[in-house]
């Protein structure tokens, strides 16, 4: 019971709420600590990659890179598009908010937002993601629920409430009752399709192609 107590104590456990468009992460006793972009770029020389830069730098390149560099987001409406991406992209934020340092006693317990209306691959590979990036444990949460805790909505009195989250890439409605979610529906459409739309109208209207870190 001791080791237990104090190996929790000197761990930094945290959420993460791994998002198509920016991932945030808090951690226990500072608050939330990091929000970038979901993106890496990834550099290929002779057959090999290897990550080049993660968060805001990866996405000062998205539209801008030389052929051997690609910048990728890894999530696509709200869940994994690639596991392996991801996997770096969170190992990358996990020591960056720890300063580059991690040991095995100190490995986080984590808590991830995934779409309520995510799958349970989708669900899995968010949970083998997160593990294989250095998590002890690893808890999901639904993010309506998320949402509506954070806004201090009253989640366990019998009363509804309605909570719509509009990320990059899902929008998520959910009435929230006695601690459960009674209703919800996941929208597999959010701001990226409001930069698509935004870079679609340019190009028509105006003959110019811009990116999405311009849109």
């Amino acid at each position: 019971m001791f080791w237990a107590r104090w190996f929790k104590w000197m761990s930094h456990d945290m959420a993460i709420d791994l998002g198509t468009a920016n991932t945030l992460v808090y951690v226990r006793g500072r608050g939330i600590v990091l929000n970038e972009p979901s993106v890496v770029a990834i550099e290929t020389i002779n057959g090999v990659k290897k990550v080049k830069a993660v968060g805001n730098d990866a996405k000062l390149m998205m539209g801008k890179t030389p052929d051997q560099i690609e910048a990728i987001r890894p999530l696509r409406d709200g869940v994994i598009a690639d596991i392996d991406v991801a996997e770096q992209m969170i190992k990358h934020f996990i020591h960056k908010v720890h300063g580059g340092k991690m040991r095995a006693w100190r490995f986080p317990e984590i808590v991830i937002c995934v779409p309520s209306g995510s799958t349970s691959v989708e669900r899995r590979a968010i949970r083998d993601a997160a593990s294989n990036a250095g998590a002890s444990a690893v808890y999901l949460i639904e993010e309506p629920m998320a949402a509506a805790i954070g806004a201090g909505l009253p989640v366990s009195e019998p009363t509804g409430n309605m909570i719509v989250d509009i990320g990059g890439g899902t929008t998520e409605v959910a009435v929230i009752s006695l601690g459960g979610i009674v209703v919800s529906q996941s929208i597999r459409v959010g701001g990226d399709e409001m930069d698509e739309a935004i870079m679609s109208h340019i190009k028509k209207e105006y003959k110019l192609l811009i990116g999405q870190q311009t849109a």
